[in-house]
């Protein structure tokens, strides 16, 4: 449910806001048709992705580094299918200058499967970082984590570097246009992105019928060695997620300054260092880069209160005698997903109140100056956070499966106790916290641009 249900509405977010940003934002440039390309663009991307599935194949018995290829190669396929239908979109539409838009649509590709390989250097047990970890596991649980926080944040560097330098060439290619239509561009072919991403819980439930049916252990084996590809593949879409909710975030911003202020030419103008009396930039960055460590809170104490109560309903089992195999009694799962359940809805209310409640009552009470600053400080501050948390539980998940597949004493070794305390850590970072700062982010942009008209009259 959180890998594939999660993911898939964080990323349709996106999908949705870059289409919506880049609209807004091409609507004053561009007139109608500077409506339309994101559409456009997107709709040759759902075609382009169908064809792509079509270049995943491989044959009996392939090793790992063979399934991985044989899922890339849908991805491949998909974006240079997408390149070639944009070539044939744009000239058709009437642009003074098709190129500099076209070359923003490609770059926009061509980032998102740079950043999703920088992630899954990160957190592949294939590499050196998920391998360091897995060493420092020799001297106990402590120095695991310490060690996973230091992957984590030198992982930020790749993505923030990639996406940096698209946005500084769309600024210069296309203006603030090109920032957005980048985005569209990088999630145009969202449908295989995805496909590859489902594949990861799609093998991990398997594993789990197979091990609950009690089938032959050769199965097990076999969806184990799946499921071990299905981490990769996640870790890059939840990379990809992550570069993606920061382009659209950011366009999404753009549009709300320009609705704001009226002007689509100027609309990243924001002076966070004029000392005039009504300046509120500043604060609003203070407040904005605030945000996304008090939801993160609230994500982190969700889990733990969930996870607590899950554990004491299994002692509640486990006092019946259902270890001991006691007559009539068998394990009550529903009572397990029924706890997990209603606390994820109820855990939720508070950040998902914070996420709406912020940008409104800050925009209305300090004006939109401050809330331009919020946007700002949240995007930067909570973009940092969700590769970090993203990447480090992703780098614990794998060390443990590193040390499983035979590394450092294997499964049972002191270092694989070690290990799974570092991915318990992670799992709520990577599958609760850091996907969900992708959300915040996208969250509070669209609702201030909601609000803009608003704001715009007081």
């Amino acid at each position: 449910v959180g890998d594939i249900a999660g993911m898939g509405a964080d990323l349709f977010e996106s999908y949705v806001g870059s289409i919506i940003a880049a609209s807004s934002l091409g609507l004053d440039i561009y007139g109608l048709n500077g409506v339309a390309l994101p559409l456009y663009i997107s709709s040759a991307g759902i075609l382009c992705s169908i064809f792509g599935t079509y270049f995943v194949h491989t044959k009996e018995g392939a090793n790992q580094e063979e399934l991985l290829k044989a899922l890339r190669s849908g991805t491949a396929a998909s974006s240079l299918l997408l390149v070639i239908c944009v070539g044939f979109i744009l000239p058709t539409m009437g642009f003074d200058a098709p190129m500099p838009i076209y070359c923003v649509i490609v770059l926009g590709l061509v980032a998102g499967i740079m950043v999703g390989s920088a992630t899954e250097y990160c957190t592949s047990d294939a590499y050196g970082p998920v391998q360091s970890i897995a060493k420092s596991a020799e001297t106990g649980p402590a120095t695991v984590l310490i060690r996973g926080l230091a992957v984590g944040m030198f992982s930020t560097i790749p993505p923030i570097v990639i996406v940096t330098l698209l946005i500084v060439v769309s600024l210069n290619l296309a203006g603030v246009y090109g920032v957005a239509i980048s985005a569209v561009g990088m999630l145009a072919t969202l449908g295989i992105t995805l496909a590859t991403d489902a594949y990861g819980p799609v093998v991990d439930n398997a594993g789990g019928i197979a091990e609950m049916a009690e089938l032959d252990p050769i199965v097990r084996e076999r969806t184990d060695a799946l499921d071990a590809l299905g981490n990769t593949t996640a870790a890059t879409g939840k990379g990809f997620a992550i570069a993606s909710a920061i382009l659209t975030a950011l366009s999404l911003l753009v549009a709300f300054q320009k609705d704001v202020s009226g002007d689509g030419e100027h609309a990243l103008v924001a002076d966070i260092v004029d000392t005039s009396s009504t300046n509120m930039v500043m604060p609003g960055l203070l407040i904005g880069a605030l945000t996304p460590y008090v939801f993160s809170g609230f994500t982190m104490l969700a889990v733990g209160k969930s996870a607590g109560a899950v554990i004491e309903e299994v002692r509640r089992q486990f006092r019946l005698g259902l270890i001991e195999g006691s007559d009539g009694i068998k394990p009550d799962y529903a009572a397990c997903v029924h706890i997990v359940t209603k606390a994820s809805l109820k855990e939720m209310i508070a950040p998902g109140m914070l996420s709406i409640a912020i940008p409104v009552v800050f925009g209305l009470l300090l004006g939109p100056q401050c809330l331009v600053g919020i946007l700002t400080g949240g995007i930067i501050s909570g973009a940092l956070m969700a590769i970090m948390m993203s990447n480090a539980g992703g780098a614990w998940d794998n060390c443990k499966k590193y040390i499983e597949g035979g590394a450092f004493g294997g499964k049972g070794s002191e270092c694989h106790k070690a290990a799974v305390v570092g991915d318990t850590v992670g799992d709520p970072f990577k599958d609760t916290s850091g996907p969900a700062l992708n959300i915040l982010i996208k969250l509070m942009s669209i609702v201030s641009l909601v609000m803009a008209p608003v704001l715009k009259l007081s």
